[in-house]
């Protein structure tokens, strides 16, 4: 964070879009560091709160991870009706993975484990107010 500190510019605004944990965690699942996002962690609201101390002021944090249980579904909806013409490029392998790796993580966000953020932030404060737009 202080990397994106010192390049934003003064009246600059910095959108952080992450998947995060309502845990402390320091690892993540063996198969999703594995296959889908090596080297991943999904930070806290507190692990984000203590990279962020002394260097932003945090002007929003939008919360929309109920949704995103949608966005995987009709990912998985649309995958699997073009796995007819997909199966020619891939392996039923293949198949089985994205189906295990697009259910899962819909199931870990309907039950409300992991959220997907969207927190905007400054260096000093937006002199007059953030305003969101949703």
């Amino acid at each position: 964070m202080k990397i994106v500190h010192n390049v934003l510019k003064d009246g600059g605004l910095f959108l952080l879009h992450t998947i995060g944990s309502s845990r402390s965690l320091v690892d993540t699942d063996p198969w999703i560091q594995k296959y889908i996002f090596p080297n991943s962690m999904l930070p806290s609201i507190a692990q984000i709160g203590k990279s962020i101390e002394g260097l932003f002021v945090m002007e929003d944090w939008h919360n929309f991870g109920a949704d995103y249980d949608k966005t995987l579904m009709a990912w998985w909806e649309n995958f699997n009706r073009a796995w007819p013409e997909l199966s020619k490029s891939y392996s039923d392998r293949f198949y089985r993975m994205w189906k295990y790796y697009l259910m899962t993580s819909a199931a870990s966000f309907r039950s409300r484990r992991i959220q997907l953020w969207q927190i905007v932030l400054s260096k000093n404060g937006v002199k007059s107010g953030y305003a969101p737009v949703r």
